[in-house]
């Protein structure tokens, strides 16, 4: 499986080229989210480890050096921090591609310190929560991790704390937490984000997405909150996918 695909077209990155550090057949992930695109976690996996060499990575994006692209991003067919090289990776993309690096992250296991220190290079952190509440967070998230959802609230908020960079929250809205948004919106003010992204599943999934009007409704939960932009507002001006020419790979994830 190719590490490197794309780029995509992202309603949160514009041209997105992305990197698999993890290029299993199957998803691998420390979840099992319900609205996953991917179906279901085939290969559920708590602990990191390396799926592919720094000398792969760093010959395959050689081959993508100069491919037009708003950001490279870290994501794919699982969770990226489950890669214990991500950091080093981070560090041959930004020398090999000259582009501005995303992560995009469950959050699963921000609550360790090595982890936090790898994403911190990244210049932007798209983070996810779901939930405002564990019983919420396992019904949706499905998660196979030991850490709490107010373990990893904590280590967002540590995150936060020290990263320099652009820090984003997505939130995904189902009809399992759409009366939470009150609650989801009290967590966006005390984790301070730069982006609040409000969500729903409008790629096939096993769950039904919201409707314009839910999620505007969601939206004005957030009003008091700098940076929120909703998927169905960012569709109306999403940039234009690349030509078979310039695209090397495409693969969902970004």
């Amino acid at each position: 499986m190719s590490i490197i695909y794309g780029p995509v077209s992202s309603w949160r990155l514009g041209r997105s080229l992305g990197i698999d550090l993890l290029s299993t057949q199957g998803s691998t992930c420390s979840f099992d989210c319900a609205y996953c695109q991917l179906g279901k976690t085939v290969h559920p996996l708590t602990e990191r480890r390396e799926f592919v060499t720094l000398d792969e990575v760093e010959k395959e994006l050689e081959k993508a050096k100069g491919v037009p692209a708003d950001y490279a991003t870290f994501s794919g067919v699982g969770e990226p921090t489950l890669a214990r090289n991500l950091g080093e990776a981070i560090g041959i993309a930004k020398a090999k591609l000259g582009l501005p690096v995303a992560v995009l992250t469950n959050s699963s296991l921000v609550p360790a310190d090595e982890v936090r220190r790898e994403l911190a290079q990244a210049d932007v952190v798209v983070a996810k929560v779901d939930a405002p509440d564990e019983e919420t967070f396992r019904a949706i998230n499905r998660p196979f991790v030991r850490y709490s959802l107010n373990e990893i609230l904590k280590g967002i908020k540590r995150f936060r704390a020290d990263y320099r960079g652009k820090l984003a929250l997505q939130m995904m809205f189902v009809e399992a937490n759409k009366n939470c948004a009150e609650d989801m919106a009290r967590i966006a003010r005390e984790l301070s984000p730069d982006e609040v992204q409000i969500n729903t599943p409008l790629r096939l999934c096993a769950v039904q997405p919201l409707s314009p009007r839910e999620i505007a409704a969601i939206r004005e939960k957030f009003s008091d909150i700098k940076g929120v932009v909703t998927v169905y507002e960012a569709a109306r001006t999403e940039v234009k996918p690349l030509s078979t020419d310039e695209t090397l790979r495409r693969r969902p994830g970004v």
